[in-house]
Parts: structure tokens; C-alpha cells; sequence
């Protein structure tokens, strides 16, 4: 019953974040006459005091020291720091100017460059289906390219940033919290220069708009925060098939608000452009779920083998098994579902490649 509830606290924990991110549009629109660059560097600022006072809750330093003696590291999360400023930014600007839907659009077809990017910058191995869906999704942009009189420029930047954003935060492999306050550390300095020089020369709305302003400002530490940690919360409750399948709800959301809110333009070629990236990611999942459960059956299988036959298994020099024949490996199991892993905070991140990502390490706009 214990499990149950945990379960089921995770799961309302992942709709509870996609949700926020979903409806983040309607936040954005608030905080005019602000432009997009003084709001970022409002939101790089205050998340990293709430994020400060979220470690001081749970007491997790140790990593701190850890990270400053990696170079490596360090840099890595400069890199996605940089990246995430990007992301971050184009799509504050893109709420801001009437692009609620293509915004979305990025998100929506981030999981296909990261399976491309898996295939061209790691060497992974597609399955026909997703080879299917990636060609499906190469198809929408050409149409939405038609559609719009240019290519999606927004929706492309938005999906490779965030995709690059994922890949570095897989080399990184730090928790969502200590990763979002590594990022806004390295950021906190020219954001906090930026907002200064601003203030200097009369340009600074935070004082001239007013008290509700100035608060609608310093909140977006909270906007950005709070899904995360949301997130994490359910990240560790759920299984990382279902958050897969949650990850869609903040596009959709997006979408929603762009069309049926923002009241933005849907011609005919826009609605088939985006019906061929619902094609593309309805095959991702399917073959993801179908994926999960040959996986699953053939895990259990294994299971069997070895509580039936513990005598036949050969150690290796390394101290492993050497498993009967008839246990291999089936072909075309050996990569995990694509499609299906989810992204945090700000977008959702999909892998190919046989080593799962920590959903706590990624965020979505």
C-alpha cells in the first residue's frame, strides 16, 4: 500500500511540473515592459537564491567542493549554463512576441534531435521505427518551413539548444537542484552586472515599474524553481517510462495557450506540419512502450534461467556470469526506448543509447 501511495504522490508530483511548465506562457506576458534579456537575467538571479535556500533545507554541500576541483566538470557546466541561457531566453522572447506555438513546436520535437544528435554525435544505433519517425519529423519541418515562408527558426533553436542542454547534462550527471545552482552560479555574475548597468543608465524596470512589478520580477526564481522540484520529487517515485509520457503535457499545454488563448494564426499547412511531429512522436512511443515490455520479458526470463540453472553459470576473470545461449540478447533490444525519457526542467531530453539518463538531471522551460 506504502508503494502505492508513493507512486501515486509521484505521479501527481510529474503532472504538477509538466503542468507549471505548460502554463509558463501566461507568466511571461506579466512581466512587460521588461524586455526578454533584463527578465533573464532577472530569472538567472533569483533562482539562484532559491535554489540557495532549497540546499540550506535539505543540507546538500558536499557536491560544491566536488565540482570546484573538477575542471572538467566545471567547464561542462559552463557549456551548459551557456546553452541553457539561450534556450531560456529565445523563449521568453518568443512568448513575448506572439510565438507561443512555435515555441512549442521546439519542444515538441526536441526528443527527435536528440535522437539524431545520439546517432551523428555518439554513434547509436536506431531502431527502423525511430528511423521512421526521425525521417517524419525532418518531413514536418519542411513543411512547416513552407507553411511559415522560412524555416522554424524558434522551434529549431529551441530544440537543439535544449538538446544540447541534455548532452552536456548527461556528461555531468549532477542532481536537477545542484545542477540548476551550479548553472546560475556561473551565470549570477553577468546577469547580476547586467541588471546593475542597467539600473545605472535609467533602463532598469525593476524600481520604475512599480512594487507589484518588482515582485512579478523576483518571482521568477519561484517559476523556475518550483517545477523542479517537482520534478525531482517525482523522479524518484515513478517509473522513467512514465515520465516519459508525461513530458508531453507542457507542448500540448503551450500549444493550447498559443491557439485557444494567445489566438495565434493555425493555416492548413501549419496544422499538417504539426500533425506529422504528433506522427513522429506517437511512433517514438509506441515503440518505446513496446520496447519496455520485450525488455521486461526478457529480464524476467533471464531471472528464470538463472534461479533454475544457478550451476551452469560460468564466472569470468571480472567475476561475471556467462549466461546460457538461449538468454541472448535479442537484436535490435540492445538500445532503450528513444522518445520516452523525460526532460526538466526547462524541456524534456530523449537518449538512444544503452545507458539510461537520470530524469533529475533535466528541466523544461
Amino acid at each position: 500500500m506504502e508503494g502505492k501511495n508513493e507512486q501515486r504522490a509521484g505521479l501527481l508530483y510529474g503532472i504538477g511540473a509538466y503542468v507549471m511548465w505548460g502554463l509558463v506562457p501566461l507568466f511571461w506576458p506579466l512581466l512587460k515592459p521588461s524586455g526578454a534579456i533584463e527578465i533573464l537575467a532577472h530569472r538567472m538571479v533569483w533562482s539562484l537564491g532559491v535554489v540557495t535556500i532549497a540546499l540550506l533545507a535539505v543540507r546538500r554541500w558536499a557536491w560544491i567542493g566536488e565540482l570546484v576541483r573538477d575542471r572538467r566538470k566545471l567547464a561542462l557546466i559552463s557549456v551548459a549554463a551557456a546553452t541553457i541561457t539561450v534556450n531560456w531566453g529565445l523563449y521568453i522572447w518568443a512568448v513575448n512576441n506572439g510565438q507561443v506555438v512555435e515555441a512549442s513546436l521546439g519542444y515538441f520535437i526536441n526528443p527527435l534531435v536528440t535522437i539524431a544528435m545520439g546517432v551523428l554525435l555518439l554513434g547509436e544505433r536506431l531502431r527502423p521505427v525511430q528511423w521512421v519517425a526521425v525521417a517524419t519529423g525532418l518531413a514536418a519541418v519542411l513543411v512547416l518551413a513552407i507553411g511559415y515562408g522560412r524555416p522554424p527558426w524558434i522551434s529549431l533553436v529551441l530544440a537543439f539548444s535544449f538538446a544540447t542542454y541534455g548532452l552536456v547534462k548527461k556528461k555531468v550527471n549532477m542532481g536537477g537542484l545542484e545542477s540548476l545552482a551550479a548553472e546560475t552560479a556561473v551565470l549570477f555574475v553577468p546577469a547580476l552586472g547586467f541588471l546593475l548597468w542597467l539600473a545605472a543608465t535609467g533602463k532598469s524596470t525593476f524600481t520604475a515599474g512599480g512594487t507589484g512589478h518588482g515582485f512579478l520580477l523576483a518571482a521568477t526564481g519561484i517559476v523556475t524553481a518550483i517545477p523542479l522540484i517537482c520534478f525531482g520529487a517525482a523522479a524518484v517515485r515513478v517509473p522513467l517510462s512514465t515520465l516519459g509520457l508525461l513530458q508531453y503535457l507542457a507542448p500540448i499545454f503551450q500549444f493550447g495557450l498559443g491557439v485557444v488563448y494567445f489566438k495565434e494564426s493555425m493555416p492548413p499547412e501549419r496544422w499538417a506540419g504539426f500533425a506529422l511531429v504528433w506522427l513522429a512522436l506517437s511512433l517514438l512511443t509506441w515503440d518505446a512502450l513496446r520496447t519496455a515490455r520485450r525488455n521486461r520479458a526478457l529480464a524476467v526470463k533471464l531471472l528464470a534461467t538463472a534461479a533454475a540453472a544457478p550451476a551452469t553459470a560460468t564466472p569470468t576473470p571480472e567475476g561475471a556470469a556467462i549466461l546460457p545461449s538461449d538468454a541472448a540478447i535479442l537484436p535490435g533490444d540492445a538500445a532503450p526506448p528513444g522518445g520516452t525519457t523525460a526532460p526538466t526542467p526547462e524541456a524534456a531530453t530523449t537518449t538512444t543509447g544503452t545507458e539510461a539518463p537520470n530524469p533529475a538531471q533535466q528541466k523544461i522551460t
